[in-house]
């Protein structure tokens, strides 16, 4: 099977997809005469300039990159109209007689529909489509990542309040796991009690015994934990507290009308889009309320966004 001559590679998971693309451009060597013959395009390149520059004869090389973001969804939006319909049908008819030395590499932050017409026609002729799915289990990912990429050991636990605190971030996540695996130099697991110690998980975990508080009207509790969160991030202005009690909050709302309208207990996690432990205590948490007051309660902390955002208050 001859090799592919144009790609596409699309899909939410950013950091495999961009990993895929960084091993694509390595393999074209290191040398000035490689950097001139690799080539980016952003989403609104002209068609006919990008397929120029790939039908290009490399200099000084057997091959000619280039690398064209998020063209496909741009001309395939509502609104691009003839000029989108004429630059996609072109690609159709143009990209599956690049010359043998071409690499036309089509990078997509979003997932593209299986019938779109490039899709089809790579998968007919001699192109490569994958697509990047983000995983169903990020806990199972910050595993997998650990000991493939680190060739360290996480322990369940500590995997379970990673993935909690980063959720489908894979980015933060792998920085997380960086972080990690400098502090333990790889030479033991990753604990739970480290991931407390260089993650925010201390002030995630602070938020959800918070929120434990608020459903007991124990103010001075609540108001302790904030400040041992915000003391924990140094860093920390007080608008992220305030994002992740926003978010929780939510949470709980959601899980409150979902368990309020008969639904399982075990699709919680689905409808949350949480992993199972977070998405449990989120449960837990919302029986404490009623529908009606968690609905006050969200929107009460949206109107103090904007409240903060439009120098309402301070």
């Amino acid at each position: 099977m001859p090799t592919p001559t144009f790609y596409i590679l699309h899909g939410e998971d950013d950091m495999a997809r961009d990993e895929a693309v960084a091993k694509m451009v390595k393999s074209m060597g290191d040398s000035a005469e490689a950097d001139m013959n690799i080539s980016h395009f952003d989403e609104d390149a002209p068609v006919a300039e990008l397929l120029g520059a790939v039908k290009s004869y490399p200099f000084l090389s057997d091959k000619r990159l280039v690398i064209a973001r998020d063209v496909l969804a741009w001309i395939s939006r509502k609104g691009a109209g003839d000029v989108g319909k004429k630059a996609l049908e072109r690609l159709v008819q143009e990209t599956p007689h690049l010359p043998d030395y071409a690499r036309l590499v089509f990078v997509e932050r979003v997932s593209l529909k299986a019938d779109h017409k490039l899709i089809v026609s790579a998968n007919a002729n001699n192109g490569y489509v994958r697509q990047f799915n983000l995983p169903a289990d990020a806990t199972q990912w910050v595993v997998s990542r650990a000991k493939k990429h680190y060739e360290m050991v996480i322990e369940s636990a500590a995997a379970v309040a990673l993935a909690s605190v980063t959720g489908n971030d894979l980015r933060r996540a792998d920085n997380e796991l960086y972080k990690l695996w400098c502090y333990t130099e790889g030479q033991r697991p990753i604990t739970e009690a480290d991931v407390s110690l260089l993650t925010p998980y201390v002030a995630e975990a602070n938020i959800f015994d918070m929120v434990d508080a608020l459903a007991t009207q124990n103010g001075k509790v609540a108001l302790k934990l904030i400040h041992s969160a915000i003391d924990h991030n140094p860093h920390e202005d007080g608008f992220g507290i305030f994002s992740m009690i926003t978010r929780q909050f939510r949470h709980l709302l959601l899980a409150r009308e979902h368990l309020a309208n008969g639904g399982n207990p075990r699709d919680l996690a689905s409808v949350l889009k949480l992993h199972p432990f977070p998405a449990e205590k989120a449960a837990k948490q919302s029986r404490a309320f009623t529908v009606e007051q968690l609905d006050t309660i969200y929107k009460r902390l949206q109107a103090y966004d904007q409240d903060m955002k439009t120098a309402k208050i301070t």
